[in-house]
């Protein structure tokens, strides 16, 4: 049980992705999210589907049960969990699309990173201190998007987030030891 309970956590993650959907989608068909009630209930959703990324990993360093499956399926869920959050936020007219699209293509950048350095020789690209700030800004922000901003702090973790996504994502690419070919 110990041994699967991370990748366990990782799975539930993925599963509450289209819960999050249904709830922001359902209440009234096409106009999407028209109930704030929706919103609140999906942020709720959406900071135990965040919560499940902390204590995957936590769990999984503290039994020591560090999986090539949760090293693959952790990092996407949480891309897919974010992506499709910042995706209905710019849907609900609650974020600025330039800014979720600099935030899509940085994700899309990096998981395209970490496939070419294992592809090349097996390296596993960890998560770096930017990378994790990025990640925690990313999931505060869409909650407090979502809860109605309150004083401006979503937006202003919107834009935090968004300038750890270019910064991580320039270190990444940065120290990643890739044998270029064009």
């Amino acid at each position: 049980m110990k041994k699967k309970l991370p990748n366990q956590l990782t799975m539930a993650r993925i599963f509450m992705i289209p819960l999050f959907l249904i709830v922001l989608y359902l209440p009234h068909g096409e106009k999407i999210g028209a109930t704030f009630l929706s919103w609140i209930i999906a942020a709720l959703i959406f900071a135990v589907a965040s919560f499940t990324d902390w204590l995957d990993g936590h769990l999984a360093r503290k039994w020591k049960v560090v999986s090539n499956f949760g090293k693959f399926a952790d990092p996407l869920a949480d891309k897919m969990l974010t992506m499709v959050a910042f995706v209905m936020l710019v849907t609900l007219n609650l974020a600025p699309a330039w800014v979720v699209a600099i935030i899509v293509c940085r994700e899309l950048a990096v998981t395209g990173l970490r496939l070419l350095l294992v592809e090349q020789g097996g390296t596993v690209l960890a998560a770096a201190m930017p990378g994790k700030i990025k990640t925690f800004t990313q999931m505060l922000s869409i909650i407090f998007l979502l809860i109605g901003d309150p004083i401006y702090l979503g937006t202003i973790l919107l834009y935090i987030c968004l300038i750890f996504t270019i910064y991580s994502g320039y270190d990444y690419f940065k120290n990643a030891k890739v044998k270029w070919e064009f």
